[in-house]
């Protein structure tokens, strides 16, 4: 019979492991800023150094949507509240699971179910983007509350 640890520390490659870091660096942040709204028409540091810090030089970076520091801070917040409460009603309609359900049909009434032959594969490719989305959001939520705290300590964000 196989025997489940009794350590609650998570190997520190697992997908818990790195949900955890995640979700301590974005309340972390969440906790050190106290003023959201200071970080409105403050601009992101420039992208191509973001993009230099990557860890993984393969993955493509994709131009950041936000505009400033404080739709950057929104969608930080936004995704781990996503995470610890789980996905909400959508605009296309009814919750991740039923959505995952619905395509689930769709692929089996269409003809489709070749495609779910590989689920391992599918899984370990998803895992693989979770894990490089996840490690990204850490660093960036890590990044956004050391800038605030520079930026407040020093007052320059004070109009």
């Amino acid at each position: 019979m196989m025997q489940l640890s009794n350590n609650t520390q998570c190997n520190k490659h697992s997908l818990l492991n790195v949900m955890n870091r995640f979700i301590a660096a974005a309340n972390n942040m969440d906790e050190t800023i106290m003023v959201p709204s200071l970080l409105r028409d403050v601009p992101l540091e420039d992208q191509d150094s973001q993009a230099s810090v990557s860890h993984n030089n393969n993955e493509p970076s994709f131009p950041s949507k936000q505009r400033d520091m404080y739709e950057h801070y929104l969608l930080l917040k936004s995704i781990k509240n996503d995470m610890e409460w789980g996905l909400l009603k959508r605009e296309m309609g009814g919750s991740f699971l039923e959505m995952a359900v619905k395509h689930e049909e769709l692929q089996v009434n269409g003809g489709a179910a070749e495609e779910g032959a590989d689920l391992e594969g599918q899984f370990h490719y998803h895992l693989h983007g979770l894990f490089a989305v996840l490690s990204k959001l850490t660093v960036q939520a890590d990044d956004l509350t050391n800038r605030y705290k520079r930026e407040i300590g020093g007052g320059s964000l004070l109009r």
